[in-house]
């Protein structure tokens, strides 16, 4: 007889980690940002827009948590696929869904399963990445 356990679901406390997270190595880079976390079915988990961070971040954010769910990688890796000559070249616009190829969104795993997604927008993309995947480090310690 086998036995399964299930892999534990992002909570909010563990939203509340990766947003404070990505938001601490934000501002110590100096850049305001908005961060979005999303559980394994798409839905808001937790959200956060600095002060002042540009309005449009919190789109972008959001778009980015979306895409790196959908697609379970992170968005810095599907830049080039989107680009005219890439294979996912009319994706963007083939589905109507909020995808955003730019980099800031990373799935978030547990026990090898996809269980949500950061984004995080404002910086500039290599930014946004940055804090997003320090924002997963420290969930993952």
């Amino acid at each position: 007889m086998s036995t399964t356990t299930a892999t534990a679901p992002l909570t909010t406390q563990d939203a509340e980690i990766l947003i404070g997270s990505a938001r601490r190595a934000a501002e110590a880079a100096g850049v305001t940002v908005s961060v979005t976390v999303l559980d394994a079915g798409g839905h808001l988990l937790a959200f956060r827009r600095d002060d002042r961070a540009v309005l449009i971040s919190g789109e972008t954010s959001t778009r980015k948590a979306y895409t790196a769910l959908q697609l379970n990688a992170p968005t810095i890796d599907l830049v080039d696929l989107v680009k005219p000559d890439g294979p996912f070249h009319s994706l963007p616009t083939a589905l109507d869904k909020p995808l955003l190829f730019i980099a800031g969104g990373i799935p978030v795993h547990r026990d090898g399963r996809l269980i949500g997604a950061i984004g995080v927008g404002g910086g500039a993309p290599e930014q946004d990445h940055g804090f997003a995947t320090a924002a997963i480090e420290e969930l993952a310690r």
